[in-house]
Order: structure tokens, then C-alpha cells, then sequence
């Protein structure tokens, strides 16, 4: 026998021998197929109180897909009446109910939006909150078995969502921590970063602001250990965790922000350790000794701070003091001695006045009339050696490429959020 003929067959057997299981509304429209719904889909009428009514007797029978209907049903016709917050609430609750999240959170969403005054409105705050932690940790949404969708698009969506609705409500720091959560593991790092400062800026005093803090630096960090294009990596990565501590010194992440700093400090002096050998074999002292003092500031009393005292005393032994000042200092010790020479010249008396036969002698050009004062090191930057020194490290050497090759990984798993 043809399948088709088998399956015809089979379905009419089922229809006689079970006539109320196959029963299903039939909705016909003015220019449209006949469209057929599933029983409890089916549009209802009446007037609010009647549909409302309709909805709570299905409920007690517990055929929820009827009362859902009911309520939409209310929901669409009568937006206005009195018992339409109610039951836009409860169709939340009975779509969360039967794991429909998407909508329940869509409706939640209604609710706040268009019922404020409702006194379910911190209830359903917290219901969207609670969904949007359901797809945070990586529920799919599918259709017919297939996953449609981000599910962490879906978490922000929802985060967001309370952040605008209730500002100042219970969930909204947590919200906004979450939405950076969600970024984060979409290597959205920019993103991620933009919502963990937002949690320090909008709730400095919310427990989860601490949390932001940390996970600001942990980025920062994983960024330098991986090679980032960004060369302050390393640097925004010690601010981050230097802010953490000053802050928050007792939190229990306190040492495992401690660890990642002796690490980054140490690849930090590492990098100009390096730097300072490379000019060192080139000869090019000047450049060398800045780096060399670099070392010893990052990281006094360590053993690269030491080998780089006892070089730059070999250094100054060697060549003297003169030949390893740095450019600026050079060009302010010959602006003194000739401002000295000028005031010894006008106190004796001694400024002769050229003749037709006397032509003054030009001034000899000096490092502070050559071009624009180089610029002095601060606490966070050395000196960059004078052009005359300056021949570029390998690649291997210049600081935040890719340092933590071969270091240990500390204990922790800081990129994992604590339960606020």
C-alpha cells in the first residue's frame, strides 16, 4: 500500500477512535487561509471581567495553555481595564511556568513598562533578573530542537532591560555587573570593560562594585599575557589592581590581585633588564644606564635591581659621570654655565663692545638650542634615550609582548564571578 494511503488511514482510525483528542478550532479571516489553532489557543471574547474569569477557572483545572490564552486575550482587548496588570503578571508567571523564557521576560518587561504603579512591579523586576541569569550561564533558545539565537545576547537584552526600568532598584547593580559578565565571555572586551566602569561609577558602594574592580584588572591582564596590541596593557592592568587594593584591601580576592601585581611588576622589570643589556652590547652607555635605573625603581632589592647597580658602577668607573648623564640634564648643566659666564662677564665689567674691525664671535651651538628639550622621566616613564643612542631592541625585548610565556599560573579563577 502507498504510504500516503497508510498514513490517511491511520488518521481517520484515530479520529473515530478518539473524536476529543482531535478536536481544534478552525479561524477563518477575510482574505486568509483557514488557519488552525491547538486546543487552549483559540481567541476568546467577553468583556474583561468574563475573560479574566475564564482564565482563573482554567488555572484551577490546570489547563495553563487556556488560561494563557484567556489572559492574552484580555491583555489585547481591553488594555486599560483594571485587571489587565494582573493579568499581564500572571500570563509572565505561567509562560516562566512552562519554560517559556523569552516571553515571560517580554511580558515582565510590559508590566514595568506600562504598569509601574502595579504591586507586582519589584516582583517582576526580580523575575527578569532571574531569567536573564538562566542565559547567562548558557540557556539556548530553540525552535523544533534547533538553537536559534545568543543566548548572552539575550542575557544583556534582559539586563539592560532592568537597568532602564528600575535604576534604583535592588537587582540594577548586579544587572549591570552581569551585562559586563556576559561581554566579557563574548570576548567583547571593550564592552565588557564600559560596563564593569559603569558599576564603579553608578554604585561605588555596592558590594558587586568591588567585583567590577577586580574583573577590570583581570582583563587588563589576560590582554598583556596574550600578546595585546595595546602597549599599556600591562600598565592599565597594575592601575586596575592597585585600585582594587587601595580600595577594597579585605576583599577575599586581595591576594590574587597581590599575585597578578608581582607578577606583572616582574615581567615589567624583566622587559627593561633586557632592554638595558641590549644598548648595553651595543655601546650605547647613556641608554643603557636609563634602563638600568629603570630596573632598580620597578624592583629595588631584587636581583636584577643589583646586577643593574653593580653595571652602571662599572659604567660611571669606566667612562665617567659626564658621558651618562642623559640629554636633558647635559643641556641644563650648559645653560647654568653660561648664565654663570654672563653674570661674571656684566659684574666685571668685563662685556666688550664690537668695532668696525670687530665682528663677535657666533655662539657655538649647544644641545638646548639643537631642537626642543627632550622630556624628563616621571615615576611611570623613563627617559627615552637621545637620537645619537638610539637603535631600536628586538621585538623580543620591547615590554608587554606576549610576557607571561613560560611564568606559573596562580591559583584562583578570577575571570569567574563571585555570587554577589
Amino acid at each position: 500500500m502507498d504510504l500516503r494511503v497508510r498514513v490517511i488511514v491511520i488518521f481517520l482510525a484515530a479520529w473515530v477512535a478518539f473524536p476529543g483528542l482531535m478536536k481544534a478550532p478552525v479561524v477563518f479571516k477575510p482574505g486568509a487561509k483557514a488557519k488552525y489553532l491547538a486546543p487552549g489557543e483559540e481567541e476568546l471574547s467577553g468583556s474583561a471581567k468574563e475573560l479574566f474569569d475564564v482564565a482563573q477557572a482554567a488555572e484551577n483545572r490546570g489547563n495553563l495553555k487556556r488560561a494563557l490564552s484567556a489572559y492574552k486575550s484580555l491583555i489585547r482587548h481591553h488594555p486599560k481595564d483594571a485587571l489587565t496588570p494582573g493579568a499581564v503578571y500572571r500570563a509572565a508567571q505561567l509562560q516562566e511556568q512552562m519554560h517559556m523564557y523569552i516571553a515571560a521576560a517580554e511580558y515582565y518587561r510590559l508590566l514595568v513598562e506600562h504598569f509601574p504603579s502595579s504591586p507586582h512591579f519589584d516582583d517582576a523586576i526580580e523575575a527578569q533578573f532571574r531569567i536573564g541569569e538562566i542565559y547567562l550561564r548558557g540557556k539556548k533558545q530553540t525552535v523544533l530542537g534547533v538553537p536559534i539565537g545568543s543566548p548572552l545576547e539575550r542575557a544583556v537584552e534582559i539586563f539592560a532591560a532592568v537597568v532602564r526600568t528600575a535604576p534604583y532598584g535592588k537587582y540594577t547593580a548586579r544587572a549591570q555587573f552581569n551585562i559586563g559578565l556576559a561581554r566579557e565571555k563574548q570576548e567583547a572586551v571593550e564592552a565588557a570593560l564600559d560596563a564593569y566602569q559603569a558599576v564603579i561609577d553608578k554604585f561605588p558602594n555596592e558590594p558587586v562594585a568591588a567585583a567590577a574592580q577586580y574583573q577590570i584588572g583581570y582583563i587588563w591582564f589576560q590582554s598583556a599575557r596574550a600578546g595585546s596590541k595595546d602597549i599599556n596593557a600591562t600598565a592599565k592592568a597594575k592601575t586596575a589592581f592597585q585600585d582594587f587594593l587601595f580600595r577594597y584591601p579585605n576583599n577575599e580576592k586581595a591576594a590574587q590581585a597581590k599575585a597578578y601585581l608581582e607578577r606583572l611588576d616582574k615581567r615589567q622589570t624583566s622587559s627593561s633588564f633586557q632592554v638595558a643589556q641590549f644598548y648595553d652590547k651595543q655601546k650605547k652607555y647613556r641608554a643603557a644606564v636609563i634602563y638600568y635605573n629603570e630596573v632598580i625603581r620597578q624592583q629595588p632589592g631584587s636581583k636584577e635591581s643589583e646586577e643593574a647597580k653593580k653595571r652602571i658602577d662599572q659604567l660611571r668607573a669606566k667612562l665617567g659621570d659626564t658621558a651618562l648623564q642623559p640629554a636633558y640634564v647635559a643641556a641644563e648643566e650648559e645653560k647654568k654655565k653660561e648664565a654663570d659666564k654672563n653674570k661674571a662677564q656684566a659684574a666685571g665689567g668685563t662685556t666688550a663692545t664690537p668695532t668696525s674691525e670687530q665682528t663677535p664671535a657666533e655662539p657655538a651651538p649647544s644641545e638646548s638650542t639643537s631642537g626642543p628639550e627632550p622630556a624628563r622621566p616621571t615615576a611611570d616613564r623613563p627617559v627615552s634615550p637621545p637620537a645619537s643612542d638610539l637603535v631600536q631592541p628586538p621585538p623580543s625585548l620591547l615590554p608587554d609582548r606576549n610576557p607571561f610565556d613560560t611564568a606559573p599560573e596562580p591559583s584562583g579563577t578570577p575571570e569567574s564571578s563571585p555570587t554577589p
